[in-house]
């Protein structure tokens, strides 16, 4: 911690970087992507919003906002911010629990912790949270939304929704009769038209063109046929263009207590995806993104979007790689992104009062088709049993629970599985006659192995792997059962130990006081100068005697000789 303390302040906009060899060619390419960029956002930026539990202009508000801001600060050339699918199930918890002033100061305090990770120069070990974690829970989450856009989709009449993953899919089979077919034909179209757009061009979004149909249609049955049972978003919001202006929620100490875990959450959620985003965008320019910067970028995002009623936003892989496929090489790419959002929502907001509820629902049944990664779920229970625990347990408990439980527990079976590999890594054997030389290192040996016998009164043990709380009781195994012996001498050889933690310090103390006790003098042999100097901190050195550790077995067993007469 010290060590990070230490360094410097890393944050690098890629935009200052940018501008300094910036021509009107690369503007030009930058317009087109930031416009087209800016035309894809918008269906999205409205869905995430309605599904989120707030209103279709926050949505907007939020990508204007967070995207301007995460372009101007960031440390990634191509991204794009904005509200994504990965928030919608926490936002929509912190709304029902705390209501929105909350969800705006979860945000800010979000924000806050974004910033301290990127200062503390923690982007590079996020990127260290095991993949079936990243896997389960974006999984989960993509199954949520789905359970979450059923009604809308088909069009049922349920007066309250239970928020209970089971008890959703009760409620659907119970409310069954009452799909409105209009509905339910709008919603299945809005998926077949945005399946099959790419098909006929890759630049036009086919979640806009799936908007623009379904529109259309649903007004032109209202106006011809007499249908009026296809909702669309001016049945359950009243839409405004009207810029917001810039309001602090009240906050106060107990408020912001209650607040931590789902801040926590959303700024480790939001770090994970901008990362990650940018980490494949990285892979497509061939470029180097700052994650430090990234994060802290990430932070002020999050800082602003509340105070002008948005909503958390983070790194949008989907809408940052339509920027990297129009043509989108800098930062000025997002910015236009955000011009045209704006433009956008003070101009023709009103006309998204007609877009159909259904269609929507469309729109967020293929985005969570896409994020659920159903290939990569199904590759990863191929690999060793742990994974696949931490997989479901993950999945599981995101669908049945909720995003923060899933990668709090998440994360302690990842740790406990891991250190469990680890200590099944550490081998402890006992060496009794002769030292094979063709087991040695080269970079051990030392004088003719052939003849390295070990004198009769002398026990060589040797550690292969860390010396951690995980592997410590397998010492004391061996020694438990050889425990009858009694031998003047015993050689630990650490030769491949790479570190040692307090317990294995405390196992070591514990083995050198019961020897004394028995008359045993301990040596100990190969110390690295990292576990050498963890020993004489830990005083050691001062039990065994500094005589006693020694830097190779020779040395260790010359030791001994003089020990034994």
């Amino acid at each position: 911690m010290q060590r990070i303390m230490d360094k410097k302040l890393d944050f690098k906009p890629k935009l200052l970087q940018t501008l300094k060899h910036y021509s009107r060619q690369d503007f030009s390419r930058d317009l087109m992507a930031g416009l087209i960029v800016g035309i894809v956002a918008l269906p999205l930026a409205i869905a995430f919003g309605i599904a989120s539990g707030v209103t279709p202009e926050k949505g907007i508000i939020t990508a204007i906002v967070a995207g301007l801001i995460i372009s101007v600060f960031g440390g990634s050339k191509v991204q794009i911010g904005g509200p994504t699918g990965a928030f919608i199930i926490i936002i929509y918890g912190v709304i029902q629990q705390y209501g929105m002033e909350g969800l705006a100061i979860a945000t800010l305090m979000a924000g806050v912790f974004l910033i301290m990770f990127g200062v503390l120069h923690l982007g590079t070990i996020i990127k260290y949270i095991p993949y079936p974690i990243i896997v389960g829970f974006t999984s989960g989450i993509a199954v949520t939304i789905f359970t979450t856009q059923v009604k809308d989709l088909l069009g049922m009449t349920i007066d309250n929704v239970p928020a209970d993953f089971v008890e959703k899919w009760i409620a659907y089979g119970s409310h069954v009769q009452t799909v409105d077919p209009w509905s339910a034909a709008v919603g299945l179209l809005s998926v077949v038209v945005i399946a099959l757009t790419p098909k006929v061009s890759k630049k036009i979004p086919g979640s806009l063109v799936a908007i623009i149909l379904m529109t259309v249609a649903a007004l032109l049955l209202r106006q011809y046929a007499g249908v009026t049972s296809i909702e669309t978003i001016g049945d359950r919001f009243s839409i405004s263009n009207t810029l917001p202006g810039a309001a602090v929620p009240e906050m106060s100490w107990d408020t912001i207590k209650l607040l931590v875990t789902p801040a926590i959450t959303i700024a480790i959620l939001g770090a994970i995806e901008s990362l990650l985003s940018a980490t494949v965008a990285d892979g497509v320019i061939g470029d180097h993104h700052n994650s430090n910067t990234e994060l802290i970028a990430q932070g002020l995002a999050n800082l602003a979007s509340p105070l002008f009623g948005g909503i958390p936003a983070t790194g949008a892989i989907a809408r940052t790689m339509t920027n990297i496929n129009n043509g989108g090489r800098s930062p000025i790419a997002g910015i236009v992104h955000a011009a045209v959002l704006l433009l956008i929502f003070l101009f023709f907001m009103p006309l998204a009062q007609y877009i159909p509820m259904a269609c929507l629902a469309g729109v967020l049944v293929v985005v969570s088709y896409n994020m659920c990664g159903w290939r990569s779920f199904v590759n990863i229970m191929h690999n060793p049993k742990s994974d696949v625990i931490v997989l479901w347990v993950t999945f599981l408990l995101t669908i049945v629970f909720d995003l923060t439980i899933a990668i709090e527990v998440g994360l302690i079976c990842a740790c406990l599985l891991f250190m469990r590999r680890m200590a099944e890594t550490t081998d402890v054997r006992v060496i009794s006659e002769e030292i094979d030389p063709e087991q040695e290192d080269s970079d051990f040996q030392m004088g003719n192995l052939e003849h390295l016998t070990i004198p009769e009164g002398v026990e060589v043990y040797e550690i292969n792997g860390p010396y951690f709380f995980g592997a410590g009781n397998k010492f004391e195994e061996i020694m438990g059962a050889l425990r009858h012996q009694r031998p003047k001498v015993r050689i630990i050889r650490m030769r491949k130990v790479p570190f040692v933690d307090s317990t294995g310090i405390h196992n070591l103390t514990n083995l050198c006081l019961m020897s004394q006790r028995e008359g045993i003098q301990i040596v100990l042999s190969g110390v690295n100068p990292a576990v050498s100097s963890t020993l004489h901190k830990a005083g050691f050195d001062t039990l065994v005697g500094a005589d006693n550790i020694c830097s190779h077995i020779n040395i260790a067993l010359q030791r001994a000789q003089q020990l034994l007469h």
